[in-house]
């Protein structure tokens, strides 16, 4: 495996590349799946418990993986989105030599994270992608993984600081339009998503909001609930606890395996026009 890193050219924003050699049974023209984890961190700072070993879950089932480090403040939207955007243009750019298949391109966020990956899923089309200088078609995920994330501006169940520090002071109106259940189209990817009811910092009514808005767009998705555990689990189990027995849950850490299971029917189904 390949490490590599690429500036996105924007601060300090950039991509971390996981990239695996192909084996020796491999046709010539064998092209892997790819996963782009966007870690959480509340537009603030990024853990890395839900950057590297998220990749290297995904590299074990097969695909060519690849952390995104994304803008934080001081920097506001749209910054976190067009390094988005960037990542899965350059990821295209790439894709034969990086052995990629282009029509076959997950984005996985967490948290603050979830909502940056959101972000890409249902705003790829807008023209602030374009007035940067990138292909829209470039930057549209083919799947959205989002595990517990910050979606919903709502007063009384949003995650306050990130939608602050995403946006600063902004007024009401712009913080309205970064509530993601609201921005949710036909043009969304199909989306996994994961959470549980004993979140106390980001509300499980977040997933759900974003599942009720898929549903009403007919986009295909999948939302797994777990009653127990806290924010933020990555995992959830000891490589990613920190040491901490409240971070391992071995009853959520099946979220991995389901996620697995329906990218790879995701992939087999070549019926589905969202891909």
């Amino acid at each position: 495996m390949q490490i590599m890193e690429y500036s996105l050219g924007t601060g300090m924003a950039h991509l971390t590349a996981y990239i695996q050699e192909p084996m020796p049974a491999d046709p010539e023209d064998y092209r892997m799946p790819a996963v782009v984890v966007f870690p959480g961190g509340g537009y603030e700072h990024l853990a890395p418990k839900e950057g590297e070993p998220i990749a290297m879950e995904f590299a074990a089932a097969g695909y060519q993986t690849f952390v995104l480090y994304y803008s934080l403040a001081p920097e506001r939207y749209p910054a976190p989105l067009l390094d988005g955007a960037r990542a899965l243009s350059w990821i295209r750019t790439n894709a034969e030599q990086w052995r990629v298949d282009p029509d076959k391109i997950a984005v996985c966020g967490f948290s603050a994270g979830g909502h940056a990956a959101a972000l890409l899923s249902c705003l790829w089309k807008d023209p602030v992608i374009a007035e940067a200088g990138i292909s829209n078609e470039s930057a549209r995920p083919n799947a959205a993984i989002l595990g517990y994330p910050v979606i919903t501006s709502r007063p009384g169940i949003c995650h306050e600081d990130s939608f602050r520090a995403l946006l600063g002071e902004a007024c009401e109106a712009k913080r309205a339009e970064m509530s993601l259940e609201t921005r949710v189209s036909q043009d969304n990817p199909p989306t996994f998503l994961w959470h549980t009811t004993a979140d106390q910092l980001v509300p499980v009514e977040s997933s759900i909001l974003m599942a009720e808005a898929l549903a009403e767009n007919h986009v295909p998705f999948e939302l797994h609930i777990f009653p127990q555990g806290r924010h933020g689990l990555a995992l959830a189990n000891r490589r990613t606890s920190g040491g901490s027995a409240d971070r391992e849950y071995p009853e959520v850490a099946q979220w991995i395996g389901l996620c697995k299971d329906w990218l790879r029917r995701l992939w087999e189904d070549k019926s589905n026009e969202n891909i």
